[in-house]
């Protein structure tokens, strides 16, 4: 199970992370991202970097239990 978690957690992290470096070079270049109506928030490049470094905390944290379950000889 910690496998699976692990794998899942490091690709969705590396997804949230290259989602966060476009949406960072569109906020450099000024180009203006999903807002959709004039009252909401747009989405910053923040959100999807944190979501990266939480996911990928993550991955890291399941191979670690994975990794301390393994039988020692």
């Amino acid at each position: 199970m910690e496998k699976q978690l692990s794998v899942a957690s490091y690709w969705i992290g590396l997804v949230s992370l290259v989602l966060a470096l476009v949406f960072r070079i569109l906020a450099i270049m000024g180009v203006a991202v999903w807002s959709a109506s004039p009252a909401s928030v747009p989405i910053s490049y923040l959100t999807f970097f944190h979501g990266a470094e939480v996911f990928l905390l993550l991955s890291i944290a399941s191979s670690v239990i994975a990794w301390a379950k393994l039988p020692r000889s």
